[in-house]
């Protein structure tokens, strides 16, 4: 084996985390778009003589410390969103239109520094970890297509991570169970017959039809779904007509259900239909609703929720026990053939995600490295002293 990799100082660490976050900062790429990312990745990890693996990733890449059984991964996403930066930061987004408000770029420069940690004490490794920067995450397609890839078969146990505002800087959350929400997507087109404003009773009115199946369909959450199930419906478009004074003979309306109980979230598709097959009826319209699944609800195993919150005890980091988010998150696509967990890292801030004035704080950047290095080894050991987990089998 080569000699070790230096890392230098917390210092030097610390100044090359930062330009890495500022660099991926100034130059967001879109989900499936992360060729310059990808590229970058690839330079630095080289630079640390980092192996990575072959394989038929069009963007995103597989990165490989140690050797030999059992396997554990870390997950960071590089995606960023298309939204118009207003941060007023001097590595403000350089890309129009186009900007790092999820905070991708600080889940980057995190597992990237736990690469360089790993790679330098990687002849203390009790076996490989695969260090996953995975494309595609606001999409959702991103999670599939690396498990289609075959990069993660062998491995027994995954860890992500996620930024929160909420949390403060120090601070680490997460729990056993589902964190985050399944993300489904609906389309309802209501038909009617158009008319003149002022003489409806010569039409089917689809915009009253399409204001009655919005009102109904929060029935879902408050009246066909158990009061201790989160369920959210969300109706965010709608889109009807061209002008005062006459009523449009089509309505399309938008929107997204969240749900953790996966049971729940079965029964949704059918509920929405009754719904609007039932008020369509009555007005005379037609109604077709189009269901577009996305991620499930990111699940976390209790041992490695609890394995997980332990040695970030252990770190220092101030421990929360979460709630359930209905944020969405694809890494629940790993969590259905591996398993782990799915954690928060407090950065701090005073906006949101996917705000135009979304910022991270960088000096939770070296102490989330340093956590994820050791927890990627204390799982190694974990695995090697008490195995009872079945890695994930090559795909056929």
């Amino acid at each position: 084996m080569t000699e070790p990799f230096a890392i230098g100082s917390n210092k030097e660490l610390t100044e090359k985390l930062v330009q890495a976050r500022r660099e991926l900062h100034r130059h967001p790429e879109l989900a499936e778009e992360e060729y310059e990312t990808t590229g970058k990745l690839r330079q630095w990890l080289a630079g640390a003589g980092i192996s990575i693996l072959d394989l038929p990733l069009k963007t995103g890449l597989i990165a490989e410390i140690g050797s030999g059984e059992p396997k554990v991964a870390l997950r960071a996403d590089i995606d960023a969103l298309p939204i118009a930066e207003e941060t007023g930061l001097p590595f403000s987004s350089a890309i129009p239109g186009k900007m790092h408000a999820c905070g991708h770029d600080f889940h980057t420069a995190v597992i990237l520094g736990a690469a360089y940690l790993l790679k330098s004490r990687e002849r203390e490794l009790q076996g490989t970890v695969r260090i996953l920067f995975q494309p595609a995450e606001e999409t959702g397609a991103g999670a599939p297509a690396v498990l289609a890839s075959g990069g993660l078969s062998g491995v027994s146990a995954i860890f992500g991570l996620h930024s929160n505002p909420d949390l403060p800087s120090g601070s680490f959350g997460t729990r056993t169970g589902a964190l985050t929400a399944g993300v489904d997507r609906f389309v309802i087109a209501i038909r009617g017959t158009g008319a003149h404003a002022a003489q409806p009773e010569r039409g089917e009115d689809s915009i009253l039809a399409a204001a009655h199946i919005v009102t109904a369909l929060q029935s879902i959450a408050s009246r066909l779904t158990p009061a201790g199930e989160s369920v959210v419906v969300s109706v965010t478009r709608i889109n009807g007509g061209t002008t005062w004074n006459v009523l449009p003979e089509l309505v399309e309306l938008e929107g997204t259900v969240r749900t953790h109980n996966e049971q729940i979230r079965s029964r949704i598709p059918g509920q929405i239909r009754q719904i609007i097959n039932g008020i369509a009826a009555a007005s005379g319209t037609s109604a077709e609703l189009k269901w577009i699944p996305g991620p499930p609800a990111t699940v976390n195993s209790g041992r490695w929720a609890d394995f997980a919150k332990q040695q970030a005890a252990e770190f220092g980091y101030s421990v929360h026990d979460l709630a359930p988010q209905m944020i969405g998150e694809d890494f629940a696509y790993y969590l259905r053939e591996i398993s782990g967990a799915f954690v928060n890292i407090g950065t701090g801030g005073t906006y949101s995600h996917h705000h135009p004035k979304f910022d991270t704080d960088e000096s939770a950047l070296l102490p989330a490295a340093q956590y994820f290095a050791g927890l990627a080894e204390a799982a190694l050991k974990e695995l090697v002293h008490f195995p009872g987990i079945t890695p994930l089998r090559p795909r056929a």
